[in-house]
């Protein structure tokens, strides 16, 4: 009943473009790109992700039957690059964590905001 043709496309087209100006149609058309592409970007991440956490149940319910050892040896190519995943991610998060620990201990080096004493440097001088 409600069917979008040629000619309603068209009415609607010259609308955005009485809107928005003919200059600004490119960029709304390459937001728009952008858009589609990072959302289809995010689903593909949270399907990986939510594989990944199937990977990790099935490999802990192996770890907990006791065949720890042959797990390994056993692991499709999709486990293999999951768990390669989370060894680069925790990897990751202590170079993150020593980072961190290294510009806090940095910063609390510095002196204090208001801690400069300008008449105590001029005596010296």
């Amino acid at each position: 009943m409600m069917g979008i043709g040629f000619p309603e496309l068209m009415i609607i087209l010259v609308i955005i473009m009485i809107i928005f100006g003919a200059g600004k149609l490119p960029e709304i058309g390459s937001a728009f790109g952008r858009s589609i592409k990072n959302f289809k970007t995010s689903m593909k991440e949270a399907q990986d992700e939510e594989e990944g956490a199937q990977v990790e149940e099935g490999q802990q319910a192996a770890i907990e039957e006791g065949k720890e050892g042959e797990s390994e040896e056993n692991l499709t190519d999709e486990e293999k690059e999951a768990l390669a995943r989370k060894k680069a991610q925790e990897e990751g998060d202590a170079k993150d964590l020593a980072m961190k620990e290294k510009a806090d201990s940095f910063t609390a080096s510095l002196p204090r905001k208001g801690s400069y004493d300008f008449s105590a440097d001029q005596e010296k001088s």
